[in-house]
């Protein structure tokens, strides 16, 4: 059946012509063969050699050939833009560092200018030659030798510069990451947080260490597990949702400060803060409560952002000037059921001001009766009313079990969505980082019980901006405890929760020998990623976000090329 050939198809076939006129003169339009010219400079060293003399803004070649002392530079790039003015055309060139223009003369190639024709926008090129200055006043290498690489056969999307299709910049990251260099600056700084979290464990006496993906017994978190089958054992395994368990017996062996950052999989829904595929960091401190770890938590993240600033201070300070949040106060730390109160309070919807007054208590034991009748008159109350998920809040209410459940399920609908209005700046302007602490024992199933308040635990969790950040709590050391929550979660489970945890006999032995007394941490890296370079969705800072597959992406049986 005939179709007719795309626009993209042809230039490709164009392109592909003219690689074969490069290899018709002998030489290899995939090259790996570098040297020749001396060692590469990277561009970004380049240009800081000569940058005094831009210091206006504006580059002179004499000023540029003065500081350069006629030193030939060898680059090396991607073409990102190109142009030709009969005898004189101009390239850019961008590699990890940078970019720079190459002022391609004919009267200074000679014959060879004539292969700029089998040239184009996305080409992979080295060049050689001294510095100097356009007329317009950019810095420039005039161009003596210039090579072709690497033929790019495909050409870059239409008006490349401003890609903008999401699902298109997901799936074609590499595309992404040459449309949009801010892209690249992300995942620069993902790496610079990532570095950042092991030199302040590092400094503080943690152990790095590596625990096991693959487990027997699903346990360290609620989530759903990928399951999977190793075959020489026969035997049925779970990729981790969490390293928290194995961390832990670690401790019990006298290894009393230790991390791990290392891939989790969780069998979930994927949402803008979700992904089922994520990096975690867990670290366990013995002889530390919650409230020092929540100091250091604070510790943890302006390190982390102060190290960032330093690395990578451009791109820095435009990302700290669009944050809605601020860093530079301390953060607040509450209660659950005070939290509780202030967002019921704040709803100006007169029975719940009412109960707000003897505390969030009050307010969840309002909504334990059905409310389905009130909510329209409840909802007119206010703006912030109006705002509240009422059919979900009312849904969640229905299928707790006990008080501490539905404490949580009020956290979660009438605290939490405000929280970024809740808790500002001295100026108003920003809000600021909180500490939701106190946690109900029955949503936490491996933190240890308060000993002011046996209903509630150790536990507390970081929002920034309304963002969960990290969980973290003192650790549950009591066998017996641990015991009991496990058989509570073996009963959900039983009752159909594909999220709750499995019995763990080998953790409860661990434990059997003593653990000390431990606060934990855990955080995925992706959160303190998307937060501070104000990143809208976890797929941001996930260089391949899990996505379903290209339709009509089959290989072609007759070249092995994909057919669109």
């Amino acid at each position: 059946m005939y179709r007719e050939r795309s626009a993209e198809e042809a230039i490709i076939d164009a392109r592909r012509a003219k690689a074969a006129r490069v290899r018709s003169r002998g030489e290899n339009p995939f090259a790996n063969d570098l040297g020749h010219w001396g060692a590469v400079n990277a561009v970004g060293d380049v240009r800081a050699s000569v940058a005094a003399a831009g210091a206006a803004g504006r580059f002179t070649s004499a000023e540029v050939e003065q500081l350069a002392g006629g030193r030939t530079v060898h680059v090396c790039g991607r073409v990102v833009a190109l142009r030709s003015t009969g005898g004189l055309s101009f390239a850019r060139v961008r590699d990890y560092t940078g970019e720079i223009q190459l002022m391609l003369d004919q009267a200074v190639m000679g014959a060879s200018y004539e292969r700029l024709s089998d040239l184009d926008v996305g080409d992979i090129i080295e060049a050689r030659g001294p510095l100097t200055a356009s007329k317009r006043g950019e810095l420039s290498v005039a161009t003596a030798d210039l090579r072709l690489l690497t033929k790019a056969f495909r050409p870059l999307p239409e008006k490349w510069h401003g890609l903008t299709d999401v699902e298109q910049r997901y799936r074609q990251r590499y595309v992404d990451l040459i449309a949009n260099p801010q892209v690249a600056d992300v995942f620069r700084a993902r790496s610079h947080v990532v570095r950042a979290t092991r030199e302040i464990l590092d400094s503080h006496g943690f152990l790095e260490v590596e625990t096991p993906t693959m487990q027997t017994v699903v346990g360290g978190a609620t989530a759903r597990p990928f399951a999977t089958h190793h075959n020489a054992l026969d035997l049925d395994l779970f990729l981790r949702i969490a390293p928290e368990l194995y961390l832990k017996r670690l401790v019990v062996g006298g290894l009393e400060r230790v991390y791990e950052i290392g891939r989790c999989y969780r069998n979930e829904g994927i949402s803008a803060r979700h992904n089922p595929e994520f990096t975690m960091l867990e670290l366990y401190r013995a002889y530390w409560t919650y409230e020092e770890m929540m100091t250091f938590a604070e510790e943890i993240v302006r390190g982390i952002d102060a190290r960032l600033a330093a690395a990578m201070p451009a791109a820095h300070a435009l990302w700290k000037d669009a944050r809605p949040f601020t860093l530079d106060q301390p953060f607040v730390r509450v209660s659950m059921e005070r939290a509780l109160a202030i967002a019921a309070d704040r709803t100006a919807i007169p029975p719940w001001v009412a109960a707000a007054l003897d505390g969030g208590t009050a307010v969840v034991d309002l909504l334990a009766t059905d409310f389905a009748d009130a909510i329209k008159d409840w909802a007119r109350a206010s703006p912030r009313a109006k705002k509240i998920d009422w059919g979900n809040l009312r849904g969640a209410l229905a299928r707790c079990e006990n008080s501490g459940e539905r404490l949580f399920a009020c956290y979660e609908y009438i605290v939490e969505p405000f929280l970024g209005d809740d808790y500002r700046s001295d100026d108003g302007s920003r809000s600021v980082p909180v500490f939701i602490k106190d946690y109900p024992f029955e949503v936490s199933p491996l933190a240890r019980r308060s000993d002011a308040r046996r209903e509630l635990t150790d536990r507390f969790e970081l929002f920034v901006h309304g963002r969960e950040l990290c969980n973290a709590f003192s650790e549950l050391n009591d066998p017996d405890d641990q015991a009991d929550r496990f058989h509570a979660q073996v009963r959900k489970k039983d009752r159909g929760d594909e999220e709750a945890m499995d019995y763990d006999e080998d953790y409860l032995r661990a434990l059997e020998y003593g653990l000390p007394p431990t606060a934990g941490f855990g955080m995925g890296m992706d959160r303190p990623v998307m937060t501070l370079t104000h990143s809208a969705s976890i797929r941001d800072v996930i260089l391949f976000p899990l996505l379903r597959p290209e339709q009509g992406a089959a290989p072609d049986a007759a070249d092995g090329r994909t057919s669109q």
